[in-house]
């Protein structure tokens, strides 16, 4: 496991303080990972939903999955 530094402001700093006092997470690392995991969960919704839309207006992919994930990644 790496070890990331970053530089907090007052109220991000006082965000992550108020979740571990509210139990979201033991720590403020922890409530720091789980965060981004959040957000990159976010993330993959969204690209879902964008293509539910795009599906909806006709706008499908054809061809080899796996180059069409090369793509995108």
């Amino acid at each position: 496991m790496s070890t990331l530094s970053v530089p907090l402001t007052p109220e991000i700093e006082a965000m992550v303080t108020k979740l571990v006092k509210n139990g979201f997470a033991a720590n403020k690392a922890e409530a720091a990972r789980k965060a981004i995991i959040k957000v990159a969960e976010d993330e993959a919704i969204e690209m879902v939903l964008k293509s539910e839309r795009e599906a909806k207006e006709g706008k499908l992919l054809r061809g080899d999955l796996k180059k069409l994930t090369e793509l995108i990644s």
